[in-house]
């Protein structure tokens, strides 16, 4: 079997599962993995002197580990059978892909928020960092599609990048990263100095899939309609957020929806004062919801399209 069919069949596969079933409840996921290795080792050393220097050996070593470990078992399941290191390959895919569960947990923000405040406030706590207790029904709204924004390119967007460089063991190594970022990467008094490894290494392994995920969002309306302005407003808004990557995707998004992101959060009770991503601070609807919804799917499809392209 070629190189080319070894992987875009497990890449066409992992993918299509992800847009049948997401990331189904009863099914162990190797993110809880991770999570509880992160918290294993949070635990035991984020405590006394040298914080800094136990952050960064914490971060390297699970993301080595995670790795090689991959590695060790794709090459044990290609001495048995090629097929084996397939069907192994396209499970992780399968993981590693966020897209249908992003997408499902924002409707369910905006039905939520249907029903009630309450009910929206606690839906979105489900997929954000920021205190939602007080947030206002536009807040919710903006929040729950801010994270639309921005985990298309740490769900889909950038592990599909670390595949097409490294394989299944760089993109499973990269959700390693993605998950250290989000449970250490604050730069609350706990996780200052533990986590900034983390989070830098996550600022690093996303900083070309953030701008990437941010030209495939814009990429139609440029195409069909001509609209080069997107990407001016994309480069001029995207460098406003506070992390270096996480502008860009929201920024496509609010220009595409001519709407306005950022401002002022609460996290862990702590106040961070963000900078607006665009300007027109309208009321967020049902139907802004569904045209994200759309635009997160054109951008993964081109995605797909692309790598296969490359491996033709």
């Amino acid at each position: 079997m070629d190189n080319c069919t070894s992987v875009i069949l497990p890449l066409l596969a992992g993918w299509t599962l992800d847009l049948l079933m997401g990331d189904p409840s009863w099914l162990p996921h190797p993110i809880v993995w991770f999570g509880k290795a992160i918290a294993a080792f949070e635990h035991r050393l984020n405590k006394g002197t040298g914080r800094k220097t136990k952050g960064a050996f914490t971060a390297i070593f699970l993301i080595i580990s995670v790795f090689t470990a991959t590695w060790m078992l794709r090459h044990l399941c290609s001495i048995f059978n090629t097929q084996f290191r397939m069907i192994l390959d396209a499970v992780i895919i399968f993981y590693c892909l966020a897209g249908t569960t992003l997408i499902r947990e924002v409707r369910e923000v905006f039905l939520a928020l249907d029903r009630s405040l309450d009910e929206g406030r606690r839906q979105v706590a489900r997929i954000v960092g920021r205190d939602t207790k007080e947030l206002s029904a536009q807040e919710v709204r903006t929040a729950a599609l801010e994270t639309l924004a921005e985990n298309l390119s740490d769900g889909v967007i950038a592990p599909l990048f670390w595949f097409a460089i490294l394989g299944t063991p760089g993109m499973l190594a990269y959700k390693m990263v993605n998950t250290l970022d989000s449970m250490i990467g604050y730069r609350t008094e706990r996780y200052r100095e533990f986590g900034c490894w983390a989070a830098r290494i996550d600022d690093i392994a996303n900083y070309i899939p953030a701008r990437l995920t941010a030209l495939l969002m814009v990429l139609p309306e440029v195409a069909v309609r001509g609209k080069w302005s997107l990407i001016t407003f994309v480069f001029k808004n995207g460098r406003k957020h506070a992390s270096p990557n996480s502008g860009y995707p929201e920024a496509a998004l609010a220009g595409l929806l001519n709407c306005r992101f950022g401002g002022p959060h609460y996290y862990f009770g702590q106040l961070f004062d963000k900078p607006y991503i665009g300007e027109n601070d309208r009321p967020l609807s049902t139907e802004d919801m569904k045209k994200a919804v759309r635009v997160n799917r054109t951008a993964e499809i081109l995605m797909i399209l692309t790598i296969t392209l490359l491996h033709l």
